[in-house]
């Protein structure tokens, strides 16, 4: 008897061990190679009617839409035939657990793409929802490198929401000036501001006044059927998915669909406890899934608009057509566009950001406290004359070689090794006065942090170089999602304010706004190993020092691609 129990054992213990490899094996054959081949290049393009020299992918911007289902392993193949010009491209959202060299920053986790050569990002989708990529080398994003990221559940796993279609909306704003002329106008003395964006687009298309402005002969022209307006065509009845994204250069947006409410379930990757709105609030970086319904009269088209917020607008409207059909898709509907929200009006702006909590049983509950704290106070300085953003009266500068590969080989000399400030003068520094900061320094250092340790980061809004304003800063973490533990008005009380954290259902986010003169507080767990950047996603002010980089886990990371090599002291590094 006990030797035929102990056989029975062993057939169960082979059965089991069978179920498992045939469970993996499953899982295997599910996940998806989505191999792409980019060409990027200039091209002359008319988006806004304005004709000027965009950034393509395969001839196209927006570039194409990458699908992907979760657990799949995304190839771009990225040929840079851009003549005189490097080229990085970041997945923004996308984690890259194991992949820290595909995160697509130069200077932090890879040397750029210089003209003429092909890299290879590959990395693994591990999430569904709703992600971006862009240009991540000088300000090429506002040039036209962008698009979508669409991330689809497992096979037989369903969303907490229903609906018919599914479709991606990206709002850009545009400029004229190249942005070379920008960059150049930001590093001078004189300091020249980029200023106000000619237009808004919805996806790649907007509207220029060609009367506005005097332009040579040919070079706008509002019948150029490139720049007729976006449409997305619904029918009538049906429920439709919208994942709206901004990767506006510098402009905080409205978006809202004529006589239609927005459900807003989705934000960068996590389902959100659904709540309606008349307009979405959104900053550059943010990705969002509403539902709408094409429940109005279908006799006729309505606008979708987007338009400026937090700064004085000297842009048009963003402007596009939600086509009911069989209504033809160009007829213009027979109404005025829904005016946005006032630009200056903070309130609902705050409250917008306060509503988002995680869905009820998708919460993953943050660590009930932190190993560390970091406050970063963002301000403007002048350093050596130069008009600089700052964390903590640091301007922070991009070495050459990048982090990444410094760290992993242990190359202390080609970045400050001295800890940048953690805090500020709490107790006397007047966030709502012009500050003279005159002890603004500029630094490469950068922020380690011990693996798998809970870290705390509190933002704090200030007021600019010009007296009375507080501008909005929508910040982007690479390599990890967070808690958006509250946002705040004034000063942060670290007394006080940490115990009004929500740490019950607080939403997961990879960017978030710092509204003016106030406070954002976030929690995360260094548990990626890699360099991974952390910026306002405000071209300019990223630009002109507005970032950090944070190191964790580098003794874990693998070993390097040579193709990430090739600038600063990795000249012939690694090289086969």
């Amino acid at each position: 008897m006990a030797g035929l129990l102990q056989h029975s054992g062993i057939i169960m213990k082979l059965a089991a061990l069978c179920f498992i490899t045939y469970l993996r094996v499953a899982q295997i054959a599910e996940a998806r190679i989505r191999y792409h081949k980019w060409d990027v290049k200039y091209e002359f393009r008319s988006p806004d009617c304005y004709k000027k020299l965009v950034i393509t992918i395969n001839g196209m911007s927006p570039g194409p839409t990458i699908l992907a289902q979760q657990g799949d392993t995304i190839i771009v193949e990225v040929t840079n035939s851009l003549i005189t010009e490097n080229l990085a491209i970041h997945w923004h959202g996308i984690r890259q657990k194991g992949t820290p060299w595909s995160d697509g920053t130069e200077a932090v986790t890879q040397c750029p793409l210089v003209p003429g050569d092909t890299f290879k990002y590959q990395f693994t989708v591990d999430r569904a929802g709703t992600y971006l990529y862009h240009g991540h080398y000088g300000m090429q994003r506002e040039s036209g490198l962008y698009g979508s990221i669409r991330v689809s559940p497992p096979d037989g796993v369903s969303e907490p929401f229903a609906y018919d279609y599914d479709r991606s909306i990206i709002l850009t704003d545009w400029y004229h000036k190249s942005t070379y002329e920008q960059a150049v106008g930001l590093s001078s003395i004189p300091f020249v501001w980029v200023g106000e964006p000619q237009s808004l687009l919805i996806q790649g298309k907007g509207k220029f006044d060609c009367s506005s402005a005097p332009a040579p002969s040919g070079v706008c022209n509002a019948s150029n059927p490139e720049c007729s307006p976006y449409v997305l065509t619904v029918v009538p009845g049906k429920t439709y998915r919208l994942r709206v994204a901004s990767l506006t250069a510098l402009s905080a947006l409205s978006f809202q669909v004529e006589g239609h409410n927005m459900t807003v379930v989705e934000a960068d990757g996590h389902y959100v406890e659904p709540f309606v709105v008349n307009n979405l609030f959104i900053y550059s970086g943010e990705t969002y899934s509403v539902l709408i319904k094409a429940d109005q009269d279908p006799s006729r088209n309505y606008w979708m608009s987007t338009n400026v917020v937090s700064r004085k607008p000297e842009t048009a409207d963003g402007l596009a057509i939600l086509n009911y059909y069989p209504n033809h898709p160009q007829r213009s509907p027979p109404t005025l566009p829904p005016a946005g929200p006032i630009w200056n009006n903070t309130a609902p702006r705050l409250a917008q950001s306060q509503a988002i909590k995680a869905r009820q049983g998708f919460i993953h509950p943050p660590p009930p406290s932190s190993d560390r704290v970091i406050v970063f106070l963002n301000t403007q300085n002048t350093i050596n004359g130069y008009f600089r953003w700052s964390v903590n009266n640091v301007s922070f500068s991009l070495p050459n070689t990048p982090y990444l590969v410094a760290l992993r080989q242990n190359l202390h000399r080609v970045f400050n090794q001295n800890p940048p400030p953690e805090g500020y003068d709490f107790a006397n520094y007047d966030i709502y006065s012009k500050a003279n900061n005159t002890n603004g320094t500029s630094s490469n250092a950068i922020y380690r942090l011990q693996f798998n340790t809970t870290v705390d980061i509190i933002l704090q809004n200030a007021n600019t170089m010009t007296v009375s304003n507080s501008e909005t800063h929508p910040w982007h973490l690479h390599g990890h999602d967070f808690w958006v533990l509250g946002y705040g008005k004034g000063k942060f009380d670290i007394h006080n304010d940490t115990k009004k954290y929500n740490l019950v259902n607080p939403i997961m986010k990879n960017t978030v706004p710092l509204h003016p003169y106030g406070w954002t507080a976030l929690r995360f767990r260094a548990d990626n190993p890699g360099a991974w950047l952390f910026h306002c996603h405000v071209e300019a002010h990223f630009y002109m020092g507005m970032r950090v980089v944070f190191a964790e886990g580098i003794e874990k990371v693998g070993k390097l691609p040579s193709s990430i090599m090739g600038c600063g002291e990795t000249k012939g590094f690694d090289k086969p």
